[in-house]
């Protein structure tokens, strides 16, 4: 093993982005105030796509939300919410990237700024082992408490979380991204980029304007995987 390839998972390798959808689900099935949330969350969206989120503001309000509800509600939301949103957008074009490394032998990891908490499952769906996330805390009975722990897995926060997963992995003498022959990330924004900047084989997929635009001068390649979905 001597490549790394790193995947950010909303409109990446699914074409949606989970956590907004979360809350449009939350809302769709009265779990919550819909007008009041659906406001919120909206902002926060138009936020995070112009490249403006607080990802701290944003993850105390999502972590917040989900604080209201003890662990088993959660689990039994999230299944529906897997059924009825997430599996329809799980797309042959993502798992045939996803089998090409692994058929290479390199260590896949997701890495997100969405919460684990909505992005867990969808990782075991898509066959991906290891997962960088946005960490809720728990208290002593599994319940979120709507607190964030550490940084936020957003921005140059993705660098900091990849090097701290890499210093825990029982992979001899593969600690930091230089060490690996190969680095790969794909991603969809510009937010990014701090990661992208950082591995060998930055891959510009289904790019935002910003991104694509800043892939082209620094001559990335671009991917569009969802196009002939």
């Amino acid at each position: 093993m001597r490549n790394i390839a790193l995947f950010d998972l909303d409109h990446t390798l699914i074409p949606i982005d989970s956590d907004f959808e979360w809350g449009q689900f939350l809302c769709r099935v009265g779990a919550v105030d819909a007008d009041e949330f659906a406001r919120r969350n909206a902002e926060f969206f138009a936020q995070y796509q112009a490249g403006t989120l607080d990802p701290v503001e944003y993850l105390e309000f999502a972590l917040g939300t989900l604080a209201q509800f003890p662990r088993s509600k959660l689990d039994e939301l999230h299944q529906q919410f897997m059924q009825e949103v997430i599996n329809p957008a799980l797309l042959p074009a993502a798992y045939d990237l996803i089998k090409k490394h692994q058929d290479q032998g390199d260590l896949i990891a997701i890495i997100t700024a969405t919460n684990r908490f909505v992005t867990a499952p969808i990782a075991i769906a898509l066959g991906v082992e290891h997962l960088m996330a946005a960490e809720p805390e728990l208290d002593a009975n599994g319940n979120i408490t709507g607190k964030l722990l550490g940084v936020p897995s957003s921005g140059a926060g993705k660098v900091v979380h990849l090097q701290d997963w890499l210093l825990k992995q029982e992979v001899t003498q593969l600690r930091q991204l230089s060490d690996f022959t190969h680095s790969y990330f794909y991603s969809d924004s510009q937010n990014d980029i701090p990661l992208l900047e950082r591995v060998s084989h930055p891959v510009a997929t289904n790019p935002n304007a910003k991104l694509s635009a800043h892939a082209q001068a620094k001559g990335w390649p671009q991917l569009h995987l969802f196009d002939k979905q």
